[in-house]
């Protein structure tokens, strides 16, 4: 039986044996499908800040009113709180005023920008996402510098609006916040282009596919934001209103 039983195993590899430690040891190995999208979006936010430092350096930091990323301590939190009504719209971290987190502090996780904080208790803080409907930033094209403001969609996707009527932009062009935004630090990666639209009326648009992982974040870090919170500045346009606390 023993000399029958290495012959089998020797003519099939041994895959019968393989088959079952994988079924045994499946249910103990961690999700594959998202830790994979964990490490692409840590990787598209490496490609981002390296793209977003190649335009600085090329135009030697020629424009105006650009604040690059402060290198501060981050404040790492779990979150603690979702609802499944407005999945894309807010989540809750565990950690609050007594951590030191106050309201306009910039979210963010692996793959970039995440949201910034509106309102603060002293154990949890509330976050309102890029991918909320009302959220308003000012985005730049990384590559060519052109510039817009971008507005969430309930999805992982967002919508760049140009100032500009015939924008340089290009499927697959990083886009980062702007100067022309009080929310959040300029240079810091919000995600890519994956369409444009030339012909919307009335001012081009482009939709930007996020690339931090929103739809399931388990932790977030928070960081300071020293400029007053105020609503984005869009040219010819009234500033968007402030979101409810």
């Amino acid at each position: 039986m023993a000399v029958g039983s290495a012959l089998i195993l020797r003519q099939t590899q041994a895959t019968p044996l393989f088959e079952g430690y994988q079924l045994l040891t499946r249910v103990f190995q961690p999700n594959v499908a998202q830790q994979k999208l964990l490490e692409n979006a840590q990787f598209q936010e490496l490609q981002q800040r390296l793209t977003e430092l190649e335009s600085q350096n090329q135009r030697l930091r020629e424009l105006v009113g650009y604040v690059s990323e402060t290198k501060k301590a981050g404040i790492t939190a779990p979150v603690v709180g979702r609802s499944a009504d407005h999945w894309w719209q807010l989540l809750i971290l565990g950690r609050g005023s007594s951590d030191n987190v106050k309201v306009g502090y910039i979210v963010m996780a692996p793959g970039g920008v995440v949201g910034r904080v509106t309102s603060v208790t002293p154990n949890t803080s509330r976050v309102l996402l890029l991918s909320d409907p009302s959220s308003r930033i000012g985005v730049t094209i990384s590559r060519s510098r052109f510039m817009g403001y971008m507005r969430g969609q309930s999805t992982s996707h967002a919508v760049m609006e140009f100032f500009d009527k015939v924008p340089d932009v290009r499927r697959g062009d990083v886009v980062s916040t702007s100067s022309l935004s009080q929310l959040f630090p300029a240079g810091m990666p919000v995600g890519r282009v994956e369409s444009v639209n030339l012909n919307k009326s009335p001012a081009p648009e482009a939709t930007i596919e996020l690339s931090a992982p929103v739809s399931f974040l388990e932790w977030a870090v928070v960081y300071p934001h020293d400029q007053d919170a105020a609503s984005v500045e869009i040219p010819g346009k009234k500033p968007a209103p402030q979101p409810v606390p």
